[in-house]
């Protein structure tokens, strides 16, 4: 007998499902948060002030997403219209020890960390005299153990709210679906409470998708994923170099392994947001031999929220769209309009890379490389689509 079909579970992401996530700037008071606010959103919130909860409500700013794919279709197709993809980000007050049981701003921090999709967590290794550190002195590996046990305080907190109600229902019994699905719930609840208690994230096990499932309705912290921001002097920037960075890499290779790592100088990026041109700002990048690390933590994140770009392209606009990673083409469509999803019917489809190889359509027909796709086609990353569907019923 041919060996029986596996059926391939479908992944399903930690996280809120769509496309319109957002990032937070998360980190302790007085390490850089709201200074690397101005400089990656270009917006001046005044001089962030040197006291901790300087920033009370969350400041949200959009950012281009910088993308040479981008870049190139423009240059090529001189649309009247250019939309670039965008990715927002909050500046959310920071953190003191103690934030899981009120202390500082607390729960109203924690909550502001819970609205977001993903973490910037920024990690201070610069010393200096005028800029107070909460915690008295500098030592990353201190700041990164108090942030990290707070969110899993307070996830414990959460799971064990969520047990408690699952309880009272499984208590009363029987047989039921329902009641099967509860006892499944409790269950994965407390799975994800052994997790937390022995000192490990959410996000750093393997779930199930019907575990998944559950765990994206109880949004915990610590399910969220992290880019780490190594906010380090402009000279140690310069000369890549800062006695913390090997412990910083050893911390999360133990306790979140896989995350990523990014050295940054705040200081420097928030000096080049003074330069009158981006030209002038880039020659003093060159100047110094180094190159700004904001573009690859816009990148980097985005990557880590599981988000994917297809283009839309022509004379009159060239437009980046954000899709989640695995999204079929009919949802594409959707993320256009509304009513393409509904009344899909076929997409045309080429990759850039194969447009940027070939150089134009024409090339690209007479070779076979435009294809045309139905509903279960998966849209990869740099795609060019041109979506075919039905008249929308009234």
């Amino acid at each position: 007998m041919p060996p029986k079909k596996q059926v391939q579970q479908e992944k399903v992401l930690l996280g809120r499902p769509g496309n319109n996530l957002k990032s937070g700037i998360v980190g302790l008071a007085n390490v850089g948060k709201s200074t690397l606010f101005q400089a990656i959103t270009k917006c001046h919130l005044g001089n962030p002030a040197n006291f901790p909860y300087a920033t009370i409500e969350p400041e949200e700013s959009r950012v281009i997403v910088p993308d040479e794919r981008f870049d190139w279709l423009c240059q090529h197709y001189k649309p009247k219209s250019e939309v670039p993809a965008h990715l927002t980000i909050y500046d959310i007050a920071g953190l003191t020890r103690g934030a899981s049981t009120g202390a500082g701003l607390g729960n109203a921090f924690l909550s502001h960390i819970r609205a977001v999709d993903a973490i910037f967590q920024v990690v201070r290794c610069f010393d200096d005299a005028e800029i107070i550190h909460v915690e008295g002195d500098v030592d990353p590996v201190r700041d990164l153990d108090i942030i990290s046990e707070e969110l899993r305080i307070k996830d414990i907190e959460f799971a064990e709210k969520a047990h408690e109600a699952l309880v009272k229902q499984t208590r009363r019994g029987g047989q039921s679906l329902e009641m099967k699905k509860l006892k499944e719930e409790q269950a994965t609840v407390e799975k994800i409470l052994e997790h937390l208690k022995a000192g490990r994230d959410v996000r750093k096990a393997d779930w199930n998708p019907k575990e998944v499932e559950l765990i994206n309705t109880l949004f915990l912290l610590t399910a969220k994923p992290v880019v780490y921001l190594v906010n380090l002097s402009e000279k140690d920037y310069i000369r890549k170099k800062n006695k913390h960075l090997p412990k910083i890499a050893e911390w999360v290779k133990e306790h979140a392994p896989g995350d990523p790592i990014i050295p940054i100088s705040i200081c420097l990026e928030e000096r080049l947001t003074q330069f009158e041109t981006e030209e002038a700002a880039a020659e003093e990048l060159k100047n110094l031999g180094v190159t700004s690390a904001l573009p690859k933590s816009i990148t980097t994140m985005r990557k880590a929220l599981g988000l994917n770009s297809f283009f839309t392209t022509g004379t009159d606009e060239v437009r980046q769209w954000t899709i989640r990673v695995n999204t079929k083409a009919p949802q594409a469509a959707g993320v256009i309009h509304g009513d393409f999803e509904k009344t899909f019917i076929q997409a045309i489809v080429y990759n850039f890379n194969a447009l940027k190889e070939i150089g134009d359509e024409a090339s690209l027909k007479s070779q076979g490389k435009i294809m045309t796709k139905g509903k279960d086609y998966v849209v990869e990353d740099g795609d060019i689509l041109l979506i075919k569907a039905g008249a929308a019923k009234a």
